[in-house]
Order: structure tokens, then sequence, then C-alpha cells
């Protein structure tokens, strides 16, 4: 599963691309006007020497006219790419007559209308590589609107009886000519560059940006394709009968991100579950997602059919183990052993499958049944080093012999949520928080438990000190990993981890008032072991594989012409 790991972690850094896009189209709308504005001033004013102001309310009129028309071409037929793509193509434009404006300080001659025919096609180009990638037309439809607007904004610009005279030069028609052939080019090229696993490396990222809009349909029906039948397997531990709280271990992985296919899986399995469940993040990375909304609703209709496996009413005490900076926490219910993993506050990525395989025979080693995994998903940090890998491994082994010789005893649970407070941050998905308590031989044991894709470095030491000092031992805190986003995150990871928005202290606070709502609650007195297992589509290593190829193909083309092409602009200063 590193592989999948791997491509996840590079598709996540190019997220920051997308934050390129304004946020609003009356900001797109408001600076092509602004644009347009300073355009018609500095062409007419600076380089033609013209006192005809009337131009600008000209001009903008046919922006907007333009810009209308724009969308009626483009894919879903979206006004607000087209206000998007409109005032990033006016900027490219402004970007031409300032490098007039500077070739003619540094060199001292007259400004030349070179720079404004060389813009106007610069903006053309512009158009072409954007309406072909992202917003869904041919190369051909691409070249048919590509001068609409910058040639109707340049003619009511330029007085009539000019334009023959600055569009019959050949050094602007050369450059613009050349650029629009580059576009031409990179286009092609991009929209190739994910084959043979991708036909069209465009469908994708167009799909990609519906999706961010609402409309996953196009890139869950790309995803199932590429998706392979497996067997998935749920346990639950529950606790008080069928009315009762419940751990829930789903050998599933939340996303692949928001809005698509079982990005928000675990609140909807805490809702299946009566909002009486903490749903854990098992052993597993991306190429356990659920591709579409339709696998979503299988695997949740599959967990009307688990059959019961163990009961139980006796458990042991916990068991902490300490490997370097690796951390690992146990305890068992009969002969089902929970195993709780972290590296926190150094951090980590998801755990390989390695420790789900190995943990199982020793498990099995020491007559144990079923050992439940739970990476408990609360500090952020890299794909777990070698060495950190074999000691949670050490960690995970000496849990369970401790564990094996472990008395177990009478127990109770407790369990409350935060259905009924008024718990809610940015860094926090629906199902809120969770929290668990424990009492065996007079003493109260706490798992605590939040809907979020991770946690802040430092957040859970915070919590586990706060409840130190207020005499609870919480045992550990878990994350979901959740990759529910209730808002757009500006930054590059595409997410806020828990303790980022709200703080540490208000983390803190939560949960220790939920201990003391969850110690009301304790009264169950037995556990029941449930499982499942459902052939659904999973999207497995490839797929991300071969997107992360495709992107890393496309941005060195990216780099290659942006290169290029900006090597020909400044060969404009020779003039």
């Amino acid at each position: 599963m590193q592989t999948s790991t791997d491509d996840v972690s590079k598709l996540q850094g190019r997220y920051s691309l997308t934050l390129l896009t304004p946020s609003s189209r009356y900001f797109s709308l408001c600076l092509s006007i602004g644009m347009v504005g300073a355009l018609v001033v500095i062409s007419t004013v600076w380089y033609m020497n013209l006192q005809e102001y009337w131009r600008i309310g000209a001009a903008i009129g046919v922006l907007l006219v333009t810009q209308y028309v724009d969308s009626r071409f483009i894919k879903n037929k979206e006004y607000s790419k087209a206000l998007h793509a409109s005032a990033f193509g006016c900027c490219v434009w402004m970007l031409s007559l300032l490098m007039g404006v500077v070739t003619s300080a540094i060199t001292g001659k007259e400004l030349q209308s070179f720079f404004v025919v060389m813009g106007m096609l610069l903006f053309a180009s512009f158009r072409i590589g954007i309406y072909t990638t992202v917003l869904g037309c041919s190369i051909g439809r691409a070249w048919a609107i590509c001068l609409i607007q910058p040639l109707a904004i340049f003619a009511v610009m330029i007085p009539p009886d000019m334009w023959g005279a600055v569009l019959s030069d050949p050094a602007s028609l050369g450059y613009g000519i050349t650029y629009l052939g580059c576009a031409t080019a990179w286009s092609v090229l991009t929209d190739r560059s994910g084959r043979p696993d991708l036909k069209s490396t465009h469908v994708m990222v167009q799909a990609y940006v519906a999706s961010q809009g609402g409309r996953q349909q196009d890139i869950e029906s790309m995803m199932e394709e590429s998706s392979n039948k497996s067997s998935v397997r749920t346990t639950l531990l529950r606790f008080g009968g069928t009315d009762g709280f419940a751990l829930v271990f789903p050998e599933i992985h939340p996303g692949p991100y928001h809005p698509v296919g079982g990005s928000n899986i675990t609140y909807k399995i805490y809702e299946k579950l009566n909002s009486r469940a903490m749903v854990m993040h098992t052993i597993s990375d991306h190429a356990l997602n659920l591709p579409s909304q339709f696998q979503v609703d299988a695997y949740l209709k599959s967990l009307d059919s688990m059959q019961i496996q163990n009961s139980g009413d006796r458990c042991s005490e916990p068991v902490v183990i300490y490997k370097g900076k690796t951390r690992v926490t146990g305890i068992a219910f009969g002969k089902n052993p929970v195993l709780f993993m972290s590296m926190s506050p150094y951090g980590m990525e998801d755990l390989p499958s390695i420790i789900k395989t190995e943990s199982d025979k020793y498990a099995q080693a020491m007559g144990f049944g079923h050992v439940m995994l739970v990476d408990c998903h609360n500090a952020m940090g890299p794909v777990i080093p070698d060495k950190e890998l074999e000691n949670m491994l050490d960690a995970a082994r000496e849990c369970l012999e401790q564990l094996a010789k472990k008395e177990q005893y009478p127990f109770e649970v407790g369990y409350s949520n935060a259905d009924d407070t008024k718990v809610q941050s940015e860094d926090m998905g629906m199902a809120g928080l969770g929290m668990a308590c424990i009492r065996l031989n007079d003493a109260r044991y706490y798992i605590g438990w939040a809907d979020a894709n991770n946690m802040n470095n430092g957040t859970r030491e915070r919590v586990v000190a706060d409840f130190a000092k207020a005499k609870r031992d919480l045992l550990e805190v878990c994350t979901s990993d959740t990759h529910f986003a209730p808002v757009k995150a500006k930054n590059s990871q595409g997410y806020y981890q828990l303790g980022l928005m709200a703080g540490d202290e208000k983390v803190s606070g939560w949960f220790l008032e939920m201990a003391k709502k969850t110690d009301k609650d304790v009264s169950a007195k037995k556990f029941d072991i449930f499982s499942s297992d459902t052939e659904l589509l999973l999207m497995g290593s490839k797929i991300f594989e071969s997107y992360s190829k495709a992107m890393d193909k496309s941005m060195n083309l990216v780099k290659i012409f942006m290169i290029g092409c900006s090597a020909l602009f400044l060969t404009t200063l020779l003039i």
C-alpha cells in the first residue's frame, strides 16, 4: 500500500494549484472590469496618445457581453468559470502592456503598439489553454472562440482607422502566432500525458473541477471504471445491546476527497448506528477508498447483515507500550484485543498493511481471536520511517504478550457525543466528538474520538495533560480521518486538522466536558463483537498511480513551456 500513500501525497501537493482560482465570481468580475479599464487607459492614452475616455465604458460593455457569450461555450455553461478565465486573461494582456512600458523606460524609445497586439494574442493563447484543460472545450472549439473577447475589446479600444497599421506589424503577429502555437501544442501534449492509463488528462481535470462544484458524477464514474472488486470486512465492538454504543473498525478508508465517494463515510456510519458510535481509522490507506456514492450506499446496507462473532462481560486493564517514537495502547475484551497505535506528537501518514499482517500473526500465536487495530491518526507527519515501523511492530507484539497474561475483570462502559452541544469548528467533520469511558477495578479509563482529518501536533498531548490534571486517565485520542470538508481549506493540504482552527485549549475543554457527561452514562456491562463481509469496488493503488503520473508529466510540460514562453517574452526587450 506504500505506493498508494506516496501517490496520494503527490496529488495532495497539487491541491495548492486550486487555490489560484478566485473564491468569488464577483471578485473575478470586478477584477476583469478593472483590468479592462486600465488596459484602455494605458493603450489609448499612453500608447496611442488619445484622450478618448469614452472607450473605457465601451470596452467594459463589450467585456460583459463577451463574458456571457463565452459561458455558452463552456461545458455546463458556467458563467463563473467564464468570469475567472476572463479575469486571468486580462491580467496576461496587462502584463504585456507593462512590459512595453518597462522596455520604453529602459531603452528610451517610444511606446510601441507591438505590445498591445502581442498582449491580445497572449490573451487568446491563454484562452486556448484554459478552455481545453479546465472548461471542457475541444481544440477546434477553443480556436474558434479564443479571439472573440480579445478582438472585441481591441475593436472598441483602438480607433478603426488604426486597426490596419497596428494589426499588420509582422513582429507582433509573429510573436502572437508563436504563442498560439505553443498553447495548442501544450494543450495536446498535456491531454495525452496520462496515456495509456488515462485516455484524456483534461477530462480527468474537468471532472475534478466539476466535483468541486458539487457535480461529482463524472469523476465517480471514472473512478468506478478503474476500481476493482474486493471483499471488505467491518468489525463492530458493541456495548449494551442493540441500543448501546459501538466502536467500529471498517476496513475501508475515508476519501478520496470531499465530496466524492466515501469522503464522508465516517459520518454515514455514525448516522447509520443512531449516532452512538466511534468510527475508527483502521490500518488502511487510500487504496481502500470507495469510489462512488453507489458503493457507499452498498457498504452501508451491508451493515444490516452483521453477524455476532463473540460476546463477553470481562476485559483486561489497559497496557501501554512505548518503543522509540511509537506508542501502542491495548485492552483485551475476552480473546479480542484492541490496539491503539500512534506516533504523536511526532506524527505519521497511514500505517502500512504489514502492521495488520504481523499483528494478526502475533495475536494468533498468543491464543487471541480477532485483533482490532486502530491507527489513531492524531499527529501530522510523513510516511513512518523503517526504524519506527519496526518499533511499532515490537510495541504491538509486547502489548499483546502482556495482554495475554493479564487477568480480566467485570467492567462497565459509558459513552457520550457532542450532538446536543455547541461543539462546532472548521477542523471537524459532521459527527463531531465522542467520548467512551471504561470503568473497572474502581478506575476509569477514557478514550476520546473526533470526526476529523488528523490532529494538530501537540493537541493530543494537551488534552491528555489536562485530563491528568483533572485526575482522569485518558488512554488515547483518535480521529476518524474523515475527508469531509465543512469549508474549503486555504492551505496546500486541502483540509484543517483538529486543533488548527479550534485551538488546543478549546478542544481540550470540549473533551473534558464530555468526560463528565460520559461518567453519568456508565452502565453497559457486556460486549458483543459483530462482523460483516461484502463485495465492493475499491479504488486500489493503480488509479492514484495513474493520476499522479499524469499530473507529474503535465506539470513538467507546464515548466518547459513556461520557461520557453518566458524566454521568448523577455526577447521583446530587444524589439
